[in-house]
């Protein structure tokens, strides 16, 4: 109809009048904003049509593969361990163990999770994957977890076993967390966390923005250069991306460390993580339902190949404990985590990212307690102690009791973070902050019980000897005159109160 249009108004314009030209060409005008917006409505309709649920079921070959692997694996890396004399020992007493327990679970898990994502690489040769149908263009590799997230793993995986073979020394274990968190910036997972926050400030306060490819503003510095290099007379540095950068590097660090740290009870840190990567799905799936961006089949792949993994160690896992995770699973774990994290705020969605965090609070709230802790005592942050969260629930509920506990715990941080994500932000963040304080309060207050009764004994020491040396001053000199006048045990400095 559009060339119909067009050939009869060539044809003829030579006749027309210029005010029928005019009115010719603003209605085939009005009927191309038309077509437009009904193509737009077409794609967004197919892209919305389906539900959480179903783009799930299309998804959970990847659930199903990671889940078999994990279970298979475990027992496989359970004897290859005793054989090898890879366990744990418990030569602590914050141990609560009392026979050694195998380790390398944690090369399990990072089988299972590595099985599942493959698996969603290799979906046009079985077609057991559906992905959800999008408007945008996805990564090469169908599923779209990018390479530098397999890179990460591999690194933190390897990091994790040295340590729990041979013992590794804590920096180069950091430089491992780093090279992986390097890997990220690299792809772009999660730099774009930081526009959410610095991109409103600096239009407040009228700093310049530029703009980048995919629609992006960043904060962009131009420094002048003596030559010509690359075929540009400045080096452009943009601000986003290296605070971006910054912003992984810590997390990745504090993620790992933190889900290092729990790891302290049967199935604890596998069971914990298997909630919040379950809340984190559910936030995933609303992205992918309103098409938020090129990584909505990422994130759902790794959800799922993360929490897969996860329930196939957990029953080896859970108490009595056949076999452990060690710094290979725990180190793992929370890197995966913290990548799903950052990957929610790909199209600058910092309070999904916040959303994440508050699911992923457990390790967090346990991480910050133990470095108040130990400062407050003096202590070294690396100082190992049996005051976290679980050691203290451990001794009121005995481990299952405390596991169970800090499953329904975790259970309620990731509704929270749901909530959170569906924009119910001031309700949310007023139960999350009071949430945390009363755990972080209970946690501290029993935590220093010791310190707190010992304060309160040299307290009341310090009273009493000030009030005997002020009994003592008013008493005067003794009845021989050599001396001040010893107190009596009625405490009145000998002299006894007078009675009506």
């Amino acid at each position: 109809m559009i060339t119909g249009v067009v050939s009869k108004l060539m044809s003829g314009g030579a006749t027309l009048a210029s005010t029928e030209v005019d009115g010719r060409i603003r209605e085939l005008s009005q009927r191309a904003d038309a077509l437009s917006k009904d193509i737009e409505h077409l794609a967004s309709s197919a892209v919305g049509a389906s539900s959480r649920l179903d783009i799930f079921h299309g998804y959970m070959g990847v659930f199903v593969m990671a889940f078999v692997v994990a279970l298979v694996a475990t027992p496989i890396m359970r004897r290859m361990a005793i054989s090898h004399g890879v366990v744990d020992r418990p030569s602590a007493a914050r141990k609560v163990h009392r026979v050694p327990i195998a380790y390398l679970g944690g090369v399990a898990v990072y089988l299972g999770i590595l099985a599942g994502i493959l698996f969603s690489y290799s979906a046009p040769f079985h077609g057991l994957v559906t992905f959800h149908p999008t408007a945008h263009e996805g990564s090469l590799l169908p599923g779209g977890v990018p390479i530098s997230v397999l890179l990460g793993m591999t690194v933190i995986m390897l990091c994790g076993l040295w340590d729990d073979v041979v013992g590794i020394d804590p920096r180069t274990k950091i430089a491992g967390m780093l090279f992986a968190a390097a890997a990220l910036a690299v792809e772009d997972v999660g730099v774009k966390v930081a526009a959410g926050l610095i991109i409103p400030i600096a239009k407040a306060v009228g700093i310049p923005l530029t703009g980048i490819g995919g629609g992006f503003e960043t904060i962009l510095i131009q420094i002048p250069l003596p030559m010509t290099i690359g075929g540009s007379p400045t080096l452009n540095i943009d601000v986003i991306y290296w605070i971006g950068t910054a912003v992984i590097a810590i997390f990745v660090l504090g993620a790992c460390n933190a889900s290092n740290l729990i790891d302290g009870l049967d199935g604890l840190l596998s069971g914990v993580t298997s909630i919040a990567t379950a809340g984190l799905l559910v936030i995933a799936l609303g992205l992918a339902l309103v098409d938020d961006g090129p990584r909505d089949a990422s994130r759902i792949v790794l959800c799922l190949a993360v929490l897969g993994a996860c329930m196939g160690f957990l029953p080896h896992n859970f108490n009595p404990a056949t076999i452990f995770l060690g710094d290979t699973g725990s180190l793992l774990l929370g890197f995966c985590t913290i990548v799903i994290v950052l990957m929610l705020g790909d199209t600058g969605k910092t309070h999904l990212v916040l959303a994440g965090l508050v699911i992923y609070a457990i390790p967090i709230i346990d991480t910050t307690l133990a470095i108040v802790r130990r400062k407050m005592a003096r202590k070294k942050i690396s100082d190992a102690d049996d005051q976290h969260l679980h050691h203290m629930l451990k001794r009121a509920l005995g481990v299952k009791g405390a596991v169970f506990a800090l499953y329904a715990i975790g259970g309620g941080f990731a509704a929270l973070g749901i909530a959170l994500s569906e924009g119910r932000q001031r309700v949310t963040y007023a139960l999350v902050l009071v949430t945390a304080a009363f755990i972080g309060v209970m946690a501290l207050k029993i935590g220093r019980r010791e310190h707190i009764e010992r304060e309160m004994a040299e307290a009341e020491a310090k009273r009493a000897a000030s009030a005997l040396a002020a009994g003592a001053a008013a008493g005067g000199a003794g009845p021989d005159g050599t001396g001040p006048v010893q107190p009596s045990a009625n405490g009145n400095g000998g002299v006894e109160p007078t009675k009506a």
